[in-house]
């Protein structure tokens, strides 16, 4: 099935709030249940990608990723993993999927409510946060980044259970398998329960029977991994990029976490980032300010002739469309902009101080009144040769 935009598969727009998301998953999650459609595979697919769409836009974070980096902002580059099985989704929003919504039209709902107190006996792994450092030729065009991340890895050896040559779980006899622990105290108001999570199997329900020789029970080592990632044109500073699923490896099979990947943009030696724009200050030779001519100037991976009009003053800003930083999910561009600095030498030898002399008292060369304001670079000229 191909990928379909996460508002539309809930029908909601994109400014919608979330109590409208929520509702709008609800009444997806109903068409589509899998009780109410038993054999319809497309049926089955969509109740997968309605509750993918509500991870999603159920989240301030990931949705907010979403709507800047589209699908690689809430995956990460090729990694697709949505919901493969119906159980994950009833697991992952257990608030959602009790007895209080399903339970009325479908016969599961309190069979599935009553095994939400007890945890699972993994747990999650954590989150990674690393910073990659991007020059701004990458950012005009996007990269591909490789990059070795030091993380919890699964057990090689008892492949992440956590138990020794498959031993598996034994019921916990501290909470007898509930995974809490109920103490009741009595008071002149009456009785009142106070439930706490099991220490001893630390709300699982289930103990390690034999912990495996390597992991000592965590179902995890200290290890590596590569990650690859798409870096999309057009990123900022400090913006990043979640690949799930890559970050800590879970404990004793437990799901991992995810891995955020933060940019940070390199000094450019002569560009100025200025949000989509570039500036670049351009210093030209003052005869090519007065006749006008051609000069080559640099772009961000490549370089451009442009024109400089006769006259030429300085501060002038010079615009080149489009060859600037592209925007996020778009093929618009931002500007280089051009600042004009004119260099007046500081040295002459007597023949050229001559030939500017001829020039000095010439109609042209003359600061009207009225010009004055503006007289600072032929004074600068009118300096040289009258020191």
């Amino acid at each position: 099935m191909d990928k379909k935009d996460y508002y539309e598969v809930l029908g909601v727009s994109r400014n919608a709030g979330l109590d409208e998301i929520k509702s709008a998953y609800r009444k997806q999650a109903m068409k589509y249940h899998p009780d109410r459609n038993q054999g319809d595979k497309e049926a089955e697919d969509m109740f997968k990608l309605a509750a993918e769409a509500y991870e999603v836009l159920g989240d301030t974070d990931k949705r907010a990723r979403y709507d800047r980096f589209g699908f690689d902002g809430v995956r990460g580059v090729g990694n697709q993993q949505g919901f493969t099985d119906i159980n994950d989704i009833f697991s992952h929003f257990g608030d959602i999927f009790g007895g209080s919504i399903f339970g009325d039209f479908f016969g599961g709902g309190s069979q599935r409510s009553s095994r939400g107190r007890r945890r699972p006996i993994g747990e999650e792994g954590g989150d990674i946060k690393v910073r990659i450092p991007l020059t701004l030729g990458e950012i005009a065009e996007g990269v591909t980044k490789k990059i070795k991340v030091r993380a919890y890895q699964q057990c090689k050896t008892c492949q992440g259970t956590g138990s020794h040559e498959g031993a598996g779980y034994t019921t916990c006899s501290h909470c007898n398998g509930q995974g809490e622990i109920r103490q009741m105290t009595k008071t002149f108001l009456g009785q009142i329960v106070n439930v706490t999570v099991c220490p001893s199997c630390n709300g699982s329900g289930h103990m390690i029977k034999d912990k495996c020789r390597e992991c000592h029970g965590e179902g995890r080592m200290d290890g590596e991994h590569m990650v690859e990632v798409n870096i999309p044109a057009g990123v900022e500073q400090n913006q990043y990029l979640t690949v799930e699923g890559k970050g800590h490896s879970g404990k004793r099979g437990g799901p991992a976490g995810d891995l955020h990947v933060i940019f940070e943009e390199k000094p450019h030696p002569f560009f100025i980032r200025k949000g989509n724009d570039i500036h670049y200050n351009l210093k030209i030779p003052f005869t090519l300010a007065v006749l006008g001519g051609e000069i080559e100037v640099p772009s961000i991976n490549s370089s451009k002739m442009i024109d400089i009009e006769s006259g030429t003053q300085p501060g002038t800003h010079i615009t080149l469309k489009n060859m600037g930083i592209p925007y996020l999910e778009s093929k618009s561009k931002g500007n280089e902009v051009i600042n004009i600095e004119i260099a007046v030498p500081k040295k002459l030898n007597s023949q050229e101080k001559d030939l500017l002399k001829k020039l000095a008292d010439s109609e042209n060369f003359v600061i009207s009144k009225a010009d004055k304001k503006d007289a600072g670079f032929f004074d600068k000229v009118k300096d040289i040769f009258t020191d």
